[in-house]
Formats: structure tokens, sequence, C-alpha cells
């Protein structure tokens, strides 16, 4: 058997039940990190010169923003104009990131992740009850 093949499978099977569990708060979360995750490995295939592993890479980190934007109500929130924002960057970051595809640069990569890094520690500071240290 392949190891890699079955830590592959042992991966899909705990991500799935990590999925099933958890809350609507959680699975933000999960969504924010994919996109890091796959911004990472999109850099990791640019500077392998492995371009279209590059551009898949950037393909589903800009689907998984474009479901983080489709996620947003504003109706529902306490405050549409934040969300009216949040889905400008969200817009933004998918450009920029269709920006770092089409011209192989692994700043404009790094641009993303600071944004998404920034907003996945706002959500983050969100879930934290009051009083307690991460």
């Amino acid at each position: 058997m392949n190891p890699m093949r079955a830590l592959r499978q042992y991966q899909k099977v705990n991500s799935h039940a990590q999925i099933s569990e958890a809350s609507p708060h959680r699975l933000v979360q999960m969504l924010m990190e994919g996109a890091l995750d796959r911004m990472a490995q999109a850099k990791g295939a640019l500077a392998r010169g492995d371009i279209a592993q590059k551009g898949l890479m950037l393909g589903k980190a800009s689907d998984i923003i474009i479901g983080l934007r489709d996620g947003l109500d504003a109706e529902k929130s306490e405050n549409p104009a934040y969300v009216q924002q949040l889905e400008s960057l969200y817009v933004y970051m998918t450009n920029r990131l269709m920006d770092a595809n089409q011209q192989n640069d692994a700043g404009l990569i790094d641009e993303v992740a600071r944004l998404m890094i920034t907003v996945k520690e706002g959500w983050d500071a969100i879930a934290m009850p009051q009083g307690t240290a991460q």
C-alpha cells in the first residue's frame, strides 16, 4: 500500500469528520485556513516552476474566497456597511489572486494571504469567550 495514498485518505476522512461536527463559525474558520493553505501550496508550486499546480491551487483559493463572499448576508447583519466592505475585500482578494496567477507573482499571493490572515484573526477573536487568551 502506498503510504502517501493512505495519508491522503486519512486526511480526507478526518476533514469530513471535522466538517460534520463543526459549528457554522468553525466552518468559516476552516474555509479561511483552506484558502491560506492553497495560497501556500501555490507559492511552493511557483517556486518549483510547477505553473499548472500553481494555477490549480490559486483557483481553489479563489473558489474558497468566492464561497466566503457568497456566504455574507448584509440583511441579517447588525452592521450592513461592514458586510459590504468585507464583500469588497473578498472581491479584491479574488482579483489579486487572478493577477498573481497571470503574472506568476508570489508577492501578490503574499498580499492576499496577509489580508486573509487579518480577516481570520478578527473572525477567530469573535469566537473567543470574553476574558480568555488563546
